[in-house]
Formats: structure tokens, sequence, C-alpha cells
């Protein structure tokens, strides 16, 4: 058994594909399969279901993954050691992101870190369920850090710093009857048929926890994924929206409307508690929170 049989196994048991692990290990896929058949042949198991359409980790994947990723952290922190003494830090990593919030310039920062630090590859990982997803991904480790929007309370799995906020706007169609207003609170949309993210995604619990707390209820009729394309749906009139401001700044044909007792929109910046902190990963937070301490 020796080391990369083990970063092979943990890729795909993140990715649940053998051709995406292979594109996050920059190496052939057959170099991968073949890792994981030896790994499989020496422990005499099998670690993964083969039989279904997607692959999927049997009982004794399930048992072996946090032990593997305990053994890399391990490994991490000895190579950060002697990594030290040289003054150069090597390594990876993987960040979540929320699609289309912009209000991280993720691109520039990722320009300075690799300035400072080309020998530390990074690769970023679309947030799949919103931001409830990149929390089970930091939690299962498939994750190193991530951008991510929060309603209340920092979960106790995660450490996570504030970066950044948005306020939430109610988003009106020209001539809606609500357009010429100046605020608006949450009875007044009581009527009102909503465009809205899926559950999961931060704004969407944000303003459904806005809404029960009021003891309040409202129609979600259009549910799209991207925050990106939400007000488009209100510009052709198909509902309202409850958005953070910025994600409707570009959009015409629209009004963007103060909205009173709903929190902002804010984005943090998150690890897990439990898992170690590299030095590669210390190095990107350093980075993104200056002035703050090797933790988000």
């Amino acid at each position: 058994m020796d080391l990369r049989q083990l970063e092979f196994f943990s890729a795909v048991a993140g990715e649940l594909s053998f051709t995406r692990a292979a594109d996050r290990l920059t190496i052939a896929q057959s170099a991968v399969s073949a890792g994981v058949r030896s790994l499989e042949g020496e422990l005499g198991v099998e670690l993964f279901d083969r039989s279904r359409r997607q692959i999927r980790l049997t009982g004794a994947g399930d048992l072996l993954l946090p032990k593997v990723r305990e053994a890399l952290d391990a490994v991490n922190e000895v190579r950060d050691a002697a990594q030290e003494t040289a003054h150069a830090i090597t390594g990876s990593i993987v960040i979540g992101l929320m699609t289309s919030v912009t209000l991280v310039d993720v691109p520039g920062l990722l320009g300075l870190f690799r300035t400072g630090h080309p020998g530390v590859g990074v690769r970023l990982r679309a947030a799949r369920r919103g931001s409830a997803g990149l929390v089970d991904d930091l939690a299962t480790g498939e994750l190193d850090l991530a951008f991510l929007a929060l309603s209340g309370p920092v979960p106790a799995s995660l450490i996570a710093r504030p970066i950044t906020s948005s306020p939430m706007v109610l988003v009106v169609p020209d001539g809606h009857r609500l357009a010429t207003a100046r605020t608006v609170g949450l009875a007044d949309l009581a009527a009102e048929e909503f465009i809205d993210l899926p559950p999961g995604y931060a704004s969407r619990q944000i303003v459904d926890d806005a809404f029960t707390m009021a003891g309040l209820d409202r129609r979600v009729m259009i549910e799209v994924s991207d925050i990106g394309t939400a007000a488009e749906y209100v510009t052709n009139g198909l509902g309202v929206a409850l958005l953070p401001e910025f994600a409707a700044r570009e959009v015409r044909e629209v009004r963007r409307i103060p909205v009173d007792t709903v929190p902002d929109f804010t984005v943090y910046l998150a690890a897990s508690r439990t898992r170690r902190v590299s030095a590669a990963v210390r190095a990107f937070v350093d980075l993104a929170l200056p002035g703050g301490n090797s933790a988000p």
C-alpha cells in the first residue's frame, strides 16, 4: 500500500467518478483506476460499487474513507513541517464557491495567491446544493475551504469569518403596485407569487426564516438554481423576488426596494472545525483575510 493509492481512493470517493478524480489529480484515468484496484486487492475488499451508472462507496469504502483522510492529513502535516524549513509551500487546496455570487473577487485572490505560492495547486468546485451542500462538503473533507453564505448562527462544525455582505431587496417589475414604495414589510407581500432559489441555498433560507419569524406564508412559484438569473424572471412579469442587492444590480426594467426585518446576505470564508489546516490553506486564508489569524 502506498500514498498514491490512498490519494486516488480519496479523490474518487470525493468525486464519485474516476474521470473527475483523474481530472482533479491531473493524471490519466487508467492510472487512477489501476491504483484503486491495487488498493482493493491489497485490502481484500471492494471499495466502490461499480454496478450502477454512478459509482458509490461500499460499506467497506465508507468505513475506510475517514481513516484514509486522517492519514493523508498526517502526511501533509509532515510535508508542511519540512517546507517550513525551506520557506516554500506546496500542496493543493480545494475551494467551494457559490455560483454567480460576485461579492468576493475570487479570480483576483487566486491570481495573487498563485504569484506568491506557485507551488500550490488550487481547484475550485461550484456548489451543487447551495451553501448547505458546501457545509456538508467541508464536514466530509471534500473541501478545504468554502466561500458560502449562512442564515442564522455559524454551524458548530465550522469555523467561519464574514468577508462582505449585501442587503436583501424586493425586486419587482416596473409598474408593479409596490414599485414606488420607499420600503416594504413582509406583510405587504402576502399576495405575491415569488421567484426564488431551491431550498439549501442561503438566500432562500434567509427569506424563508424571515417569513417564518413573522408568522407569514408565501408562495414560491418558480425555482431557479442560479442567483444571477432570478431577477430576469421578474423582468418578464413572472413574479417578484427577494434577493441580495448585487444579484439585481444590473437588471433593467425592475425596481429594487429595501425590505424591513430581512437580514443581509453575508459571505463567509469557512473551514471544518475538526480537520487539520495545512500550510497552503493557512496561506490562502492569510491572503483572503488580511489582518486576521490563520483560521477563518
